[in-house]
């Protein structure tokens, strides 16, 4: 078994679920991936920062940096860095808060993120792209340059179009249409 088909077998068995469901996003949805069940898992890490290293280095984005919205970005982040540490080019961690600190230097952005970086945004799922976008926008604001968008799953609900109607390019390790005929049950 390959490990994408290992990485939508997690994702199906651990963080998909069926019922009524209110997204971050405020729809209604009968599909319902929490992917931080899959993503801190041991298995989940061990298979998503080499599949995402390996999707980083395939487009062709030469980058600095991965990060992206805190909760749902960090645990990918930090995988696809581990996974390239022993690579020729390294890429550094960072996690974007949903608001500024109120206290110490107020930053946003927090980690291994500097100025000037180019940087992949991660995002765990997909549904209207407006994480990534939060995402993309405190990097720009930093001085950062955004090179792509990095899904672990894309919902297929628009998403990906929105933000590559911003010119964005995006790529997804998975596709909800993917994960759905899995789920047990």
């Amino acid at each position: 078994m390959s490990h994408h088909n290992d990485l939508l077998a997690l994702l199906a068995t651990r963080s998909a679920k069926r019922g009524t469901f209110t997204l971050a996003s405020g729809r209604q949805s009968s599909l319902y991936i929490d992917a931080r069940i899959t993503t801190m898992s041991p298995e989940g890490l061990s298979l998503i920062g080499p599949l995402g290293l390996e999707a980083i280095r395939a487009r062709g984005w030469a980058v600095d940096a991965v990060g992206g919205l805190t909760l749902g970005a960090d645990p990918i982040a930090c995988a696809v860095s581990y996974a390239s540490a022993s690579s020729s080019a390294p890429l550094r961690a960072f996690t974007v808060r949903k608001e500024p600190k109120t206290h110490g230097t107020g930053k946003l952005i927090e980690g291994a993120f500097q100025t000037g970086d180019r940087v992949a945004v991660i995002e765990d799922t997909i549904t209207t792209g407006s994480s990534a976008r939060k995402a993309v926008e405190a990097v720009r604001a930093a001085g950062g340059t955004v090179v792509g968008v990095l899904a672990l799953v894309d919902r297929e609900e628009g998403g990906r179009e929105a933000l590559e109607a911003e010119g964005l390019e995006v790529v997804a390790l998975t596709r909800a249409a993917e994960i759905v005929p899995l789920i047990p049950g």
